[in-house]
Order: structure tokens, then C-alpha cells, then sequence
């Protein structure tokens, strides 16, 4: 089973896929030097980057990952504000500390190779370490593939994906939402009793539960950066953070106007830009299940606790867990890697998993949390990702406002009817996955089409 802390992960921007799953990638490749007993040896190490690492990594801060994760940081743990002085070290000395503790020469425009024409793993996103001795004397070298959402697996002799070996034992296992569904009537646990069942067959109860205290909290320091931080946003598009600025003409509380009922939109709108422009510039998110896709559900959450009377962390509880659950179903059926399904598997997943989880919060019954996940997904079919110059601002920041009114309209969709509908979140799901493996490659974080080539950089 998939654990709800491999659907949230603590990390940092600006994405999962192309910052947190190469720097994981980086250490990984320490590790096993170590294991190896090979360490001490390494006197050269290049990386080279395949697939949509390659075409879009520049703006994604791929080399900036890889660069910390060579040095021994970690996504959860690095110092965001420390990262521009740690990179610059690292360029101006052309040499880098494996680990922290072992210096060898690097220098980007040798060590760390952009593939951009060529990629010899059917794989969307690849890339390939390999460590050499004085004599130039291979010591190792290993692939491994960025999954979506953070995650990495290692390439196999034969170029293909290493087979994931989870040997735990869950009461409540479960592949599809309908199993979950029927896991459900049978037992009398909502989606979220169940995600919580199996959780705690893995570790004590208290300490899933101070583990969710820390990812809410992390989602909600992520907003109130977000709400505060001015300033132009890195990157050639020289975009200003606009969440200060729509935080001081809201005001600093959220009740509703009476003049403008939509204003509870605004705030929705508010709380996902902050994070995503936070995550835009390197901060430390959730994957939620990705970076590209971080300001969605807690922007939802955010609402929840503001915005509902009755609001809870037990409800904050019941939201994640019910989100992450949903999120299970995606990742096993389908994808959260926009270089293999578009940004249907991010923003539409997170959309998704967003609704769900908000119907649970309000104690939706568990036929109303699939009903609204449904719907999240069903109309984010065959959204594609063409960010402009790769970088994870435009349309990215703005649709995740959009994924989180339209989870919010969704959820109360659900919460209106008693649950009952002609399409399944299974049949939206694999359809979903179909139209991904349909779409043009272009479209898929390669920037060669869409917004990426029709709107220019300056």
C-alpha cells in the first residue's frame, strides 16, 4: 500500500519532479557509493539529464537539485534561504563536497550534461550518475527514473523502472475506488478511517498523527509566506508576487462580504496563489501530490479552517487522509508525472483528491468524497503542460486558483446529491491515463508546444 506520507511530502519548489526526485536521485547515488565502499575513491562524478530532466529542467532548478543533492541536502531539511549562497559557492570554486566531507572538481558545463536531443531510456524523465576513479576508472554508474509527486525508482540493467517490493501487511488493502468503496460498506469506516487503519498497521497511531499535524502545518506556513513575500519571482519572467498585494485589498479577515458573496473565492484564489508562488521561487511546499500542483488542496484546507464554523483538525485530518487515499488510486492506476500524462495528473489529480477530501472534512458520506473526486477529475481531462520557458509560473501559479474554486464546486456538487452518478472516479481515472499516453509529447513538459512556443519569454 502507499502510504499517506508518499503522497505528502515535505520538500521544495518549484517541482517535484524536475528539484525534489533528482536531488533524492543525487543522494541515492551517494548511498550506494557508500554501500559499496567506493566513496572515498570518487575523484569525478558526472550527471546527465534525459527526456523532459533535459528539455525543461533549466527552469524547473533541475541543476540547482542536483547540485545540493551531490552536497549531501536533503529536500526536507535544506536550508531554503541558504540555497543561493550554497550554489554559488559551489559555481565559483568549480568544485563540490560529496556529501559535505569529500571535494572533487566540478564544473556544470562538463559534469552535468543536458541531453536534450537524445534519450536512450523509454522513460519520460531519466537521469544517469556515474562516478570515476584517478585514472578515470569507472566505479559506478546508475539511472533512475523521476516518477511525479517526488518519487524516484532505479533503472533496471534493462533500462526499465525497478519493481517497487512493499512486504507490509494493511487490514484494508485496496487498488481502485471501487474496492475503497467496498471497503467501506462492508466495514462501516469511512475513506478516511480506512486510510487511517492502514497507516497505523505501519506505525503508532500518535505518530501518524503528529506526522499529519506537520505536513498541515508546513502546508499553512507555506500560505503565510506566500501572503507576505514581495517581490519578483526568479526567473526570466520577471513575474511579481501578486498574493501581498491581493491580501491587503481582502483585508486581514476572512469573513464574508455581504456585498460580494463570491468574495470567498477570492480567498480560495489567494491562498493557492500564495503557495505556488512561494513554491515558485524555491520555498519549502507539500507535494499535494506535486509542487506544480501544491496550492490547491491547501488552499481547500485553509478555507475549511477559516471559512467552516464547525472546523477541526480532526476535520483536517479527515481531509488529508481522504485525499491521500484518492491519491493512492491515482498513483497506482495512473500518474502524477505531467511528463507522461500532461498537467491533468497534477493540477487535475490535486483537484481531484481536493474535493474528495473537502467532503470528508464536512462529513460527506463516502459515495458523496468519490462522487466529488469524480467530478474534480472529469473536468480537467486532458489538461496539458506547456509552461512558458519551463519554468513552474505560467499557466501553472494561476491554475492552481482555478483547480481549487473548481474542487470547492465540485465538493459542493457532491455534498448536494446523495451520492449517486453515471461516471465512475475508476472510469475517469483510466480515462484520464488513456488521454495521457493519446497526447502529443509537446504537451507534456517538454516546452515544444502550447503556451511554451507561442508566447515569448520577453
Amino acid at each position: 500500500m502507499i502510504s499517506v506520507f508518499e503522497i505528502f511530502k515535505i520538500g521544495i519548489g518549484p517541482s517535484s519532479s524536475h528539484t525534489m526526485a533528482p536531488m533524492d536521485a543525487a543522494l541515492t547515488f551517494l548511498s550506494e557509493l557508500e554501500a559499496l565502499g567506493c566513496f572515498d575513491a570518487v575523484a569525478e562524478v558526472t550527471v546527465e539529464l534525459f527526456g523532459s530532466l533535459a528539455l525543461t529542467g533549466k527552469g524547473h532548478a533541475t541543476d540547482t537539485a542536483i547540485l545540493l543533492g551531490l552536497s549531501g541536502e536533503r529536500p526536507e531539511t535544506v536550508d531554503v534561504e541558504a540555497v543561493p549562497s550554497l550554489i554559488a559557492a559551489i559555481r565559483q570554486s568549480g568544485a563540490i563536497k560529496l556529501d559535505g566531507k569529500h571535494e572533487i572538481p566540478f564544473e556544470e558545463a562538463r559534469h552535468l550534461v543536458f541531453e536534450v536531443s537524445d534519450n536512450p531510456y523509454d522513460f519520460s524523465s531519466a537521469l544517469r550518475f556515474s562516478a570515476f576513479d584517478r585514472t578515470g576508472g569507472l566505479l559506478h554508474r546508475q539511472a533512475y527514473f523521476s516518477l511525479g509527486g517526488g518519487a524516484i525508482s532505479r533503472a533496471t540493467a534493462e533500462g526499465s523502472p525497478e519493481p517497487e517490493v512493499d512486504r507490509s501487511t494493511v487490514p484494508y488493502a485496496f487498488d481502485t475506488a471501487d474496492q475503497l468503496l467496498g471497503i467501506g460498506r462492508r466495514s462501516g469506516l469511512s475513506i478516511a478511517e480506512i486510510a487511517m487503519a492502514n497507516e497505523i498497521a505501519r506505525r503508532d497511531e500518535s505518530e501518524v498523527r503528529a506526522r499529519l499535524r506537520l505536513i498541515w502545518k508546513t502546508m499553512a506556513e507555506s500560505i503565510e509566506r506566500g501572503l507576505c513575500r514581495e517581490g519578483p519571482i526568479p526567473g526570466p519572467l520577471k513575474l511579481e508576487r501578486r498574493a501581498p498585494s491581493l491580501h491587503g485589498a481582502l483585508g486581514s479577515g476572512p469573513e464574508l462580504s455581504n456585498a460580494d458573496p463570491l468574495v470567498a473565492l477570492d480567498w480560495i484564489n489567494l491562498f493557492a496563489i500564495a503557495v505556488n508562488e512561494e513554491s515558485a521561487s524555491g520555498g519549502r511546499v507539500v507535494t499535494a501530490p506535486t509542487n506544480g500542483s501544491a496550492g490547491i488542496i491547501p488552499a481547500i484546507g485553509r478555507y475549511y479552517e477559516r471559512f467552516m464554523p464547525d472546523s477541526s483538525e480532526e476535520g483536517l485530518f479527515r481531509l488529508l487522509m481522504t485525499a491521500a487515499a484518492i491519491g493512492t488510486v491515482y498513483k497506482k492506476n495512473a500518474s502524477f508525472a505531467a511528463s507522461e500524462v500532461g498537467c491533468q495528473g497534477e493540477v487535475g489529480v490535486a483537484c481531484s483528491m481536493a474535493a474528495g477530501g473537502f467532503v470528508a472534512a464536512m462529513g460527506g458520506t463516502n459515495e458523496q468524497i468519490e462522487m466529488a473526486a469524480e467530478i474534480g477529475m472529469e473536468h480537467n481531462l486532458g489538461l496539458t503542460c506547456d509552461p512558458i520557458g519551463g519554468y513552474v509560473q505560467i499557466p501553472c501559479i494561476e491554475r492552481n486558483a482555478l483547480g481549487a474554486v473548481k474542487a470547492m464546486d465540485a465538493a459542493r456538487l457532491a455534498l448536494r446529491s446523495d451520492g449517486r452518478h453515471r461516471v465512475s472516479l475508476d472510469s475517469v481515472i483510466k480515462t484520464m491515463w488513456e488521454t495521457g499516453k493519446d497526447m502529443q509529447s509537446k504537451y507534456k513538459d517538454t516546452g515544444k508546444g502550447g503556451l511554451a512556443v507561442n508566447v515569448p519569454l520577453c
